[in-house]
């Protein structure tokens, strides 16, 4: 797979992870929501650079 096929596929499964824990677990509550979100993006951006970004 080409480098543009590998970042699709990452960001799909970046945002279907954030829908996914605020559909579950924070659908009425903003701001625990939005500190979740920042930390999995973090998490997300973090591996990103750690493991694809050498590739």
């Amino acid at each position: 797979m080409n480098k543009t096929t590998i970042n699709i596929i990452y960001v799909l499964a970046m945002v279907s992870t954030v829908v996914l824990v605020d559909i579950l677990f924070f659908r009425h509550k903003f701001w625990e929501r939005l500190v979740a979100n920042v930390g999995i993006i973090l998490v997300y951006v973090a591996f990103y650079f750690s493991f694809i970004k050498n590739r």
